[in-house]
């Protein structure tokens, strides 16, 4: 992952945020929360479109303002503009600093830059115009006090003028102050917006060319944590390869040995159409400690050792011995397992650690993604258990772990005390900044909730605030979305940005105007794919980072599992927090290393199924298929015009100057994706849809 600052937010409680890139523009608030439209309508502060604030925020925010017994208008209409900055959408960014604690935003101190994106209002020297009009009035208990300058902070109840604290506007600006440059922000008076004049990328790709570098199958791909280009591969079955991807344009193939994996867990995953091994990870510092994870299933009734808690149960008051059977399957018979293996080869071999063991209710929807933040904890992607419409109402219910993203510290094994205690459903540790500190109702793995069934998360190798997941729909639409803190995606409430009417409500109902959905940034309508339904099931992917395609960089690729159309999400214009999604033809090379099969009568590759997308450690990308193991190549070499391909230098991890601009969570664009008939394989090997 790119190297990433700690971003320190203090919201005068001094709250401890998560690993961000200070100089990249981000709709958070200062508690690492999406920004939501308030219930209450607030009455303070003008921020009810999208704020940071509900209304019991809004009222303390109006008694502190009311104690600072400021009595000139100009100089108070400041300062309640500079407390209700704490409700700006992008207050995170607005507060963000990297040296000392900050009471305020950064206020506006310069004309704009010329890569600069935030609105014309920052032209203003707005740090300045609060000088000018508050220096020389007396102020209870300013939010401008030495504590910006590290110094012990004031008594309380104490009165000061700027001008006594910053004898000068350049000392005063020179402290709070500062300018708006490409990526960041500061603080105008008004709510951050951003110009609407420039697209995030100049270059939207006119295709995408792919080569066929391996004939097998797999579900997932991790690269090495060496830097080298050596990646795992795992197979549906429970196999895991040490393979190496050949060098770029070398026109070799997948250099790997079926005849000797790198570990083998067959004989513990019960492997079906839609059980099995699920997903691979390896610690970030796997080089010195061998420590692999895989995220699997297994069936309590072959290995008893297997079993464990039932997520149907009394705790969500859901009872199993009501649940029906699920293709021959009793209500958790079935097992989704994290176990983590020691591969140093001084370690006997085996299974050196159970994770988590959670019973299944049904025998699909239960995702089983593993991957390690840039944190460097564990995030772990749950379906919401099976069943249409999620009848027992898992994903909303903040007691189930089903329909959830959960995040683990695995690196701090927790004593018996604290498993009791929590009730952990297993050998893991809690972060301290996981949301159920501030929302007692979550159990303490959750991250996010309201999801149906999350089918591949990545986060962004040059953002690291960006994590983007793919979430199967059920009757119309397939999404991405942008997955934060305590976020609520809306399944079953809503499915994609529409009100969904469950059939049947067993396990009780969450109304829509209940909850503040996040809607997704991206996606489509089955209908776009085919007429027919349940003919679409989204495989989430990767923001594009390498420069073997630099039409391609910066583009979020996602695809339909049927393999009959993919996508580039551009977000336009730039910092507008809107995503695109165009549908981009591909094919494949001639001078592909493996000859590609083409569906008849089109220039389509027959790719069957694409499981999942992987990135390597050049940050190239690739597409897991029923079919084989393709790779995204340079565009001429499928004849796709892209007009800066021949003008660019350097190796694969070179980037652009710029990167594009960062999207808004709340907000997505969608855009009519033309229909394309599905074409039929033979293989029925359909995994978590339906």
């Amino acid at each position: 992952m790119a190297a990433v600052h700690h971003l320190v937010i203090f919201y005068f409680l001094s709250l401890l945020l998560f690993l961000i890139n200070p100089a990249l523009s981000l709709p958070l608030c200062t508690d690492s929360r999406a920004p939501l439209t308030p219930k209450t309508p607030l009455a303070f502060c003008s921020y009810n479109e999208s704020s940071c604030c509900n209304s019991t925020q809004d009222l303390n925010i109006q008694k502190q303002f009311e104690s600072l017994n400021v009595s000139q208008p100009p100089c108070a209409s400041l300062l309640k503009s500079i407390l209700c900055s704490q409700c700006d959408p992008f207050s995170a960014e607005l507060y963000t600093i990297t040296t000392s604690p900050r009471q305020i935003p950064v206020l506006c101190n310069s004309t704009v830059s010329s890569d600069s994106s935030q609105s014309n209002q920052a032209t203003n020297n707005f740090c300045g115009t609060v000088y000018d009009s508050c220096q020389n009035v007396s102020i209870k208990n300013s939010p401008f006090s030495p504590l910006l300058q590290n110094q012990a902070p004031p008594p309380a109840n104490t009165t000061s003028k700027l001008s006594q604290i910053w004898p000068s506007r350049t000392d005063f600006c020179t402290n709070t102050g500062g300018s708006s440059t490409a990526g960041s922000v500061c603080f105008s008076g008004e709510k951050v917006s951003f110009n609407a004049t420039k697209n995030t990328t100049e270059n939207i790709p006119k295709g995408m060319c792919l080569e066929r570098i391996g004939n097998d199958t797999y579900i997932d791909m991790v690269a090495h944590t060496d830097g080298s280009n050596r990646v795992f591969f795992a197979n549906q079955k429970g196999q895991i390869w040490l393979a190496t991807v050949p060098e770029m344009g070398s026109g070799g193939t997948l250099n790997i040995d079926e005849s000797k994996p790198f570990l083998d867990i067959t004989d513990e995953v019960h492997f079906d159409t839609s059980t099995g091994l699920m997903a691979i990870a390896i610690h970030p510092n796997f080089t010195k400690n061998g420590r692999f994870f895989a995220s699997f299933n297994c069936d309590k009734s072959d290995r008893p050792g297997c079993g464990g808690r039932c997520a149907c149960n009394s705790d969500i008051n859901c009872d199993p011995s009501k649940l029906e059977e699920d293709n021959g399957a009793q209500p958790c018979q079935y097992q989704t397992v994290i176990a983590e293996y020691n591969t140093n080869p001084s370690v006997s071999a085996g299974e050196a650690r159970r994770i988590f063991t959670m019973g299944l209710p049904y025998t699909g929807h239960h995702g089983g993604q593993i991957l390690f933040g840039p944190d460097g904890y564990l995030y772990f992607m749950m379906g919401d258990g099976g069943g249409e419409g999620d009848p027992q109402n898992f994903s909303q219910n903040k007691k189930s772990l089903l329909g959830k993203i959960m995040r683990f510290d695995i690196d701090n094994i927790p004593s018996q005390e604290e498993i009791t205690r929590l009730a952990l459903w297993g050998n893991y540790s809690i972060p301290k900044d996981n949301p159920y500190m501030e929302d007692n109702e979550l159990l303490p793995e959750i991250w996010a909730l309201g999801l149906r069934n999350p089918w591949r998360c990545s986060f962004d190798s040059e953002r690291s605030s960006y994590f983007m997941c793919g979430d199967i729909g059920q009757n119309y639409f397939e999404e991405v979305d942008l997955i934060t803190k305590h976020g609520n995606y809306g399944w079953r409430a809503y499915e994609g940005p529409g009100v969904f009417a469950p059939l049947q409500s067993p396990g009780g109902n969450t109304s829509a105007n209940s909850i503040n959905p996040i809607f997704p940034v991206m996606g489509y309508s089955h209908s776009d794919i085919n007429k027919n339904e349940g003919s679409a099931s989204i495989t989430g992917g990767y923001f594009y980072r390498s420069m073997t395609d630099p039409c391609m960089y910066g583009s979020y690729l996602y695809g339909d599992l049927y393999a009959t159309a993919m996508w580039a999400g551009i977000e336009t214009p730039s910092d507008s927090g809107n995503f695109t999604s165009t549908k981009i033809p591909f094919t494949c090379a001639s001078d592909s290393p493996l000859p590609c099969s083409i569906v008849p009568g089109s220039s389509v590759p027959a790719l069957g199924y694409i499981f999942s997308f992987g990135q390597d450690n050049n940050k190239d990308v690739y597409l897991l298929t029923s079919s084989g193991v393709y790779r995204i190549v340079a565009p001429s070499r499928c004849n796709y015009e892209c007009a800066i391909e021949k003008t660019t230098t350097g190796g694969p991890n070179q980037s652009p100057s710029s990167s594009p601009s960062m999207a808004n969570m709340l907000k997505g664009s969608y855009t009519n994706l033309g229909s394309l008939l599905v074409t039929i394989f033979g293989l029925v090997y359909l995994v978590f849809i339906y």
